[in-house]
């Protein structure tokens, strides 16, 4: 009879739901390269099965995190065969061609999502019933980057494991953790939403100051001597710094280690004219007052404005525009990293303001996982600017392309391609993403939770 049941366990096969291209960063921020040194794409096999084998370019190792796979793969590649290594197998060997859904070969730098169903006589999974108990009842609860909506409560039957939660509303501070299931009894966690300390409101100013401020705001470091102009739009006021052109080079210089990619090299003599950029990362206040809503994921009134698109941005400035009478734009990348570096008072350090990341970011080292932060609540650089390394990536206005070794004079990227340019790292991200030559790239229309924006003029 074991011999029976073991023969008809080994006859069933996998169900493929679907497989997809998505807008999801991982492939980017936890980049692996293969042999080459080239770049991998990512696919994310959501499978809830444990000791699954894969074959075909496999970039090892493969991690199991929250009942996905992650799987990385070389350029180019094409099909994945995926086999149960358990001494009694639930399910037998699959082969899957990518083209059947649309997908001629696998992208670096893309996220894939592969989601297969195991065979309904599969028991090699233990579950666990899980139950989150919130409030305020209507926040919205993100487990294992699934988006739930209950009414102060959801339940879900997961794979024995760790699993991530993060549960936001707006007007409260975002809670994020960790939940360990065992197999055991089912289990509930309770989580209560802290409201935001209320600021108090800012005046409204008539008009937009059309001339720098020359002393710089308190918090600003007394070394920098950067001008500051303060603009108000409906009655929210954010700072502009004033960069002095200069030529300095951009890349993969030495003050930014061995951690160094390929699309840094080669390191090249960039000139650009003076300019102003933001003090700080756009905040969700500003982009309220502008846009009338507020797109973030992790809601607070100063913390940077995310899940936006570089299109979302566009939008974004042209109403600014309108408003103020100015001629807002994001900066190109050449401006994004001369002023990441300092300008001409650079230190040469490796990330914007530091040589230690805890200084002058909030990455992984410093949030424990635990999302963004307000803005100018770490240490500025040598302009008195703010969070350029750390928080969320930035949108820059180029195109992703490679680097010449030629001089180049207020460069402005590409003149064509499919992606754009993101810039700084941010909290989720290890130190070596935050430096400040370090390239990241999204397709115009993607929207995270850990991308935002700078503005510049």
């Amino acid at each position: 009879m074991i011999l029976l049941l073991s023969q008809t366990v080994q006859g069933q096969e996998l169900a493929v739901k679907g497989m997809q291209t998505t807008n999801d960063l991982s492939a980017s921020t936890q980049r692996r390269v293969d042999l080459n040194g080239e770049p991998c794409g990512l696919v994310k096999v959501q499978l809830a099965a444990a000791n699954v084998g894969f074959e075909g370019n496999v970039i090892p190792p493969v991690d199991y995190k929250g009942g996905e796979y992650w799987v990385y793969m070389t350029k180019g590649s094409q099909e994945l065969r995926i086999k149960h290594q358990a001494a009694v197998p639930s399910f037998v060997p699959c082969h899957i061609k990518f083209a059947d859904y649309g997908i001629r070969g696998i992208q670096p730098l893309q996220t894939y999502d592969l989601t297969l169903l195991l065979p309904q006589v599969a028991t090699a999974v233990q579950t666990q019933k899980l139950t989150i108990n919130y409030s305020p009842a209507n926040a919205t609860v993100l487990l294992d980057s699934k988006l739930y909506k209950g009414n102060g409560r959801i339940e879900a039957v997961l794979p024995v494991g760790n699993h991530n939660y993060i549960i936001a509303a707006e007007g409260y501070e975002t809670a994020e953790g960790m939940v360990k299931l065992n197999g055991g009894a089912p289990r509930k966690i309770t989580e209560s939403l802290t409201r935001m300390s209320q600021a108090a409101p800012v005046a409204q100013q008539a008009t937009v100051p059309q001339q720098p401020q020359q002393p710089a705001p308190a918090s600003a470091p007394a070394t920098s001597g950067a001008a500051i102009e303060t603009i108000t739009v409906n009655g929210v006021s954010f700072n502009m710094v004033r960069v002095e052109g200069g030529t300095f080079t951009m890349g993969a210089t030495p003050g930014q280690g061995t951690d160094a990619e390929n699309d840094e090299k080669p390191a090249h003599q960039v000139t650009l004219s003076t300019y102003s950029i933001g003090e700080t990362e756009v905040t969700q206040t500003l982009w309220e007052a502008v846009m009338g809503s507020n797109p973030s994921f992790r809601k607070g009134s100063n913390r940077p404005v995310e899940q936006v698109s570089w299109d979302d941005c566009q939008t974004f400035i042209e109403k600014l525009n309108a408003l103020t009478g100015r001629r807002f734009r994001l900066p190109t990348e050449a401006e994004w990293e001369y002023a990441a570096r300092g300008g001409s008072k650079s230190r040469g350090y490796e990330y914007s303001g530091s040589d230690n990341i805890a200084d002058v970011a909030w990455s992984t080292e410093t949030t424990n996982g635990k999302g963004t932060r307000d803005v100018k609540t770490k240490q500025a650089n040598e302009l008195g600017i703010y969070d350029m390394s750390g928080n969320v990536w930035e949108w820059c206005q180029d195109r992703y392309g490679s680097y010449s070794s030629s001089s180049q004079t207020n460069p402005m990227g590409p003149s064509s391609g499919s992606v754009r340019v993101n810039r700084g790292g941010g909290w989720h991200n290890f130190a070596r993403y935050c430096r400040s030559s370090y390239r990241l790239y999204c397709t115009p229309l993607g929207r995270t939770p850990y991308l935002g924006l700078r503005l510049c003029f």
